[in-house]
């Protein structure tokens, strides 16, 4: 008779089983990830806006002001070629009266506006032309832009409170359109070049963000924040934190959207209307409206966690599609809620790249511009 024992394991080495842990721990958060990106590449493929062709020749002038509003310029170029029938482009800094003559388009649409003198836009209307401005920085600089806003048939505005600001000026139509995202600089990113992140912010040194970062940068840094911007060099203490604040650096539109395909959670940060120091707002028109980088990190699928504003939750629902804060603890808060809390993240995270794309893309706000030209 044979009696069979059995065989004792043999003893694993120190740290195998840690290995192991980790292994599966590994392949299970590479699974979900991919499953997330998957997801996000099929709700872009699905969410396609595309707007009516219009028989109509558009005269685009850009602003000729060069970054950040050159990738603005692009974006709503290429989205006017597949909206209407012929697009002529112009600079502001071009003979735009001459272009006009030329090509005898159904309307001339600026960008901005403020390197366009008022002349050319007088010689333009004129010719019988309808003319459009949409305003770039409102309310920043709404001094300067009394200036040359009421040369034009049609003036948008990215700022709901500038609304009332223009007509009270004298300007006979005046409509609120906010920016956008534009698809083709803004969207998922399957397997994005830049390095991992679980927080990023992008955007200029402002006095307001400085006041608001400086009393949690020490606890923003456990959470491996990263920011990229100017003038960063004015945050106390900025040299502490090393590579994780990349100072003087203007992004372009591609590497934008690779640090926010490579984050967890982009914070959104508003500047300050009443900045004396930088804006010139002496009407201290106060902003409700959202800033573009709203609708970009949105349309990146990516979860934003954005400082309240008025007139947010009139794009998107709070909680829902994204989410707000209204003081550095609570962003504190909300940071640490979302990292713990990684399969609400996405969902909410994909929620939002389904908004943006359905109804917060250029080619949603030119429709609404056409229709307002042309009604």
């Amino acid at each position: 008779m044979v009696i069979m024992r059995n065989k004792m394991p043999s003893p694993q080495p120190p740290g195998a089983l840690a290995y192991l842990q980790g292994r599966e721990a590994g392949q299970r958060e590479g699974y979900e990830e991919g499953y997330f990106r998957g997801k996000q590449q099929a709700y872009t493929q699905r969410s396609h806006f595309t707007p009516a062709m219009r028989d109509v020749h558009v005269l685009y002038v850009a602003s000729g002001k060069g970054y950040p509003y050159s990738p603005i310029d692009e974006a709503v170029f290429a989205t006017l070629q597949s909206m209407v029938r012929q697009v002529t482009l112009s600079d502001s800094r071009a003979d735009v009266a001459s272009a006009a003559a030329g090509c005898r388009p159904d309307v001339m649409i600026v960008l901005d506006g403020m390197f366009l003198p008022t002349d050319q836009v007088d010689q333009v209307r004129s010719m019988g032309i309808p003319t459009a401005v949409w305003m770039t920085d409102d309310p920043y600089y709404a001094d300067m832009s009394a200036g040359w806003v009421m040369h034009y048939d049609y003036v948008f505005t990215l700022e709901k409170n500038c609304v009332a600001y223009y007509q009270n000026l004298g300007c006979p139509r005046v409509a609120y359109l906010p920016f956008a995202a534009y698809p083709g600089h803004y969207r998922p990113v399957p397997k994005p070049t830049a390095f991992r992140r679980q927080v990023s912010f992008i955007g200029t040194a402002y006095p307001k963000r400085i006041e608001f970062f400086s009393p949690i940068m020490e606890e923003l840094m456990k959470f491996d924040m990263h920011i990229n911007g100017n003038w960063w060099e004015r945050l106390p203490g900025y040299s502490r934190y090393g590579t994780r604040i990349e100072m003087n650096k203007w992004m372009g539109p591609a590497e934008t959207a690779d640090v926010y395909n490579s984050a967890k959670i982009v914070v959104n940060l508003h500047r300050a209307f009443d900045d004396a120091a930088i804006n010139q707002n002496t009407s201290r028109i106060q902003a409700a409206s959202p800033n573009p980088r709203t609708f970009e990190i949105g349309a990146c699928g990516t979860l934003q966690l954005c400082d309240e504003r008025e007139d947010l939750a009139s794009f998107y629902t709070p909680g829902v599609e994204m989410d707000t804060f209204r003081s550095p603890a609570e962003l504190l808060e909300k940071i640490a809620y979302y990292v713990a809390n990684e399969p609400l993240r996405k969902e909410i995270a994909l929620r939002g790249l389904e908004r943006t794309l359905k109804e917060h893309t250029y080619a949603h706000r030119l429709e609404r511009m056409l229709s307002v030209i042309f009604a």
